[in-house]
């Protein structure tokens, strides 16, 4: 007699959509937000099934936390909206492109993006004797 399986939770995307994505162990596909006309990585994201599906159908970013342990849509307590102009899958399936236009700061910092206080400098000697 074998054991059951416990049934697979029904994604919100439809079974087609989810089948395309390749999620981390705890379910979490990356998820890039990008300025719309100007090309600007903002920041990144983390987004489940659901979040993914709310992104989708309200037209605004909805993230999962992973230090809250909870879903949170962008702007919501900072007035700093994503208003999603487009998403995309890359080739793998394995990460999100969200297009938006950005209302405000996209980093929890204040900053515009998340990527541009800590630019690293090129060129560095290897470490590794080579």
């Amino acid at each position: 007699m074998s054991t059951p399986v416990p049934p697979v939770p029904q994604s919100p995307l439809g079974p087609a959509l989810a089948a395309r994505l390749k999620r981390t162990a705890d379910g979490l596909v990356p998820a890039i937000a990008q300025q719309y006309d100007t090309g600007e990585v903002l920041m990144l994201g983390w987004m489940d099934d659901e979040a993914l599906h709310r992104t989708l159908t309200t037209g605004r970013c909805t993230y999962w936390s992973r230090s809250r342990g909870e879903y949170w849509v962008k702007g919501d307590t900072s007035g700093h909206v994503q208003a999603v102009k487009s998403v995309a899958l890359d080739c793998d399936g394995d990460t999100i492109l969200v297009k938006v236009d950005q209302t405000g700061a996209a980093c929890h910092t204040g900053e515009r993006t998340c990527f541009d206080a800590d630019v690293l400098p090129l060129g560095l000697p290897r470490t590794d004797g080579k």
